[in-house]
């Protein structure tokens, strides 16, 4: 069957068995950039879980109660990581930031929050703020990259928190400089706003800065961390600060109903990824800026009308991707590489942004460090080949 038959008959599935083609296709694959967790078996995960165990926890400990036990040792370790006096244990980053403004709110008198509007709970959380939790959001900027000083500085009302999300996911996981992030810190303080980080991803954030996880931190009021992506936990956040805003964010979070009997897989699988995972980052870094400029090359080779890898050297181990093609074709065209080559170079669906223009997220992980640039390049003739034109 040519690859124009096959592509047709990938359109004429349903979304659902699309889906599950493009699930089976990327298990599959005998290459990838990049494994989560979260598209493995249980069994896979269960087995992972229990090898890996012993290295990070003694199994012989009571299991955890209503957050005691190995949530606080994870608790400590992240307090200590990210140099904060304490850190709370939360199911998900979605409770954990909610409660945080909410906090500080309390502790500001202000309940309007500053935030870009691509920030993960604008975007993805169902305007959790303000349904949820009573606060308010304004933007100092629009533009998809974090605001600068001036923006904080000039912005026209008052506010009493400055939420950054670093790096900024939907901009392209775009981080400033260190000095740029100093100075906007310093513009919120002088606004007498807390600062508090968004750092689902701070993790791989110290290679761009320079600086250590504690540095960074020390720049925020309160950070938010979270454990499953990049350190491939099964789930889970942190939120660390003051010792009294995360004793207050405990009662919080069980009026929340984040109070949940027993947490230890979790947890485990969080300490698992601290000690293996997290001192990887800076690798995957180096080699998705190797990734990313290959991939300029292949597409530069292919011939297509134009291609972009944004930012050209990545600032973390993530990066967007965009074509001049619609995204259904994209997202089959990584489908079929992955059956008939066995390389899953897109695996992800790709997102329309405009007529004929379409955008993927890249992430490099410890598959990824076993390609070379002339795998990245070949892997780009094979994807390109199989675009629909």
């Amino acid at each position: 069957m040519s690859d124009a038959a096959q592509g047709s008959e990938v359109v004429e599935q349903s979304p659902k068995q699309r889906r599950e083609r493009r699930r089976v296709a990327w298990r599959g694959a005998r290459r990838a950039l990049w494994r989560p967790g979260f598209r493995a078996t249980v069994g896979e995960l269960l087995t992972g879980l229990t090898d890996a165990a012993p290295d990070v926890y003694d199994l012989d400990l009571p299991v955890d109660m209503y957050g005691n036990g190995i949530v606080e040792t994870l608790e400590e370790r992240v307090a200590a990581l990210l140099g904060k006096e304490a850190a709370a244990f939360f199911p998900s980053g979605t409770m954990a930031q909610q409660v945080a403004l909410r906090c500080w709110a309390g502790r500001t008198g202000n309940a309007t929050v500053a935030m870009h509007p691509l920030s993960h709970p604008e975007v993805h959380e169902r305007h959790s703020f303000s349904t949820v939790s009573g606060l308010r959001t304004v933007h100092p900027t629009s533009e998809p990259r974090m605001p600068c000083a001036d923006e904080v500085r000039d912005l026209d009302e008052p506010f009493g928190a400055l939420f950054l999300e670093l790096p900024l996911r939907e901009a392209g996981f775009l981080l400033p400089s260190w000095e740029e992030l100093v100075a906007v810190t310093d513009a919120a303080r002088e606004r007498d706003a807390v600062v508090h980080f968004d750092g689902a991803r701070l993790w791989e954030c110290g290679t761009h800065f320079g600086r250590s996880l504690a540095e960074i931190a020390d720049l925020a009021d309160s950070v938010y961390v979270s454990f499953y992506k990049s350190l491939g936990g099964f789930g889970g956040a942190a939120l660390a600060g003051p010792r009294t805003l995360v004793d207050e964010a405990k009662a919080w979070r069980h009026r929340y109903g984040g109070q949940i009997l027993q947490q230890f897989p979790t947890a485990l699988s969080a300490l698992i990824g601290l000690e293996r995972e997290l001192p990887r980052l800076p690798e995957y870094v180096a080699h998705a800026r190797v990734v990313a400029g290959a991939l300029r090359e292949g597409f530069a080779a292919a011939g297509l009308p134009w291609a972009r890898v944004h930012p050209e050297e990545p600032h973390t181990h993530q990066f967007q991707v965009w074509l001049p093609y619609e995204a259904d074709g994209l997202t089959d065209a990584g489908t079929l590489q992955a059956e008939e080559t066995g390389v899953s170079l897109f695996p992800q669906v790709w997102d329309p942004r405009g007529p004929g223009i379409a955008y993927t997220e890249v992430t490099v992980g410890a598959p990824g460090l076993e390609w070379t640039a002339d795998d990245v390049r070949a892997a780009v003739r094979e994807f390109v080949a199989r675009i629909p034109r």
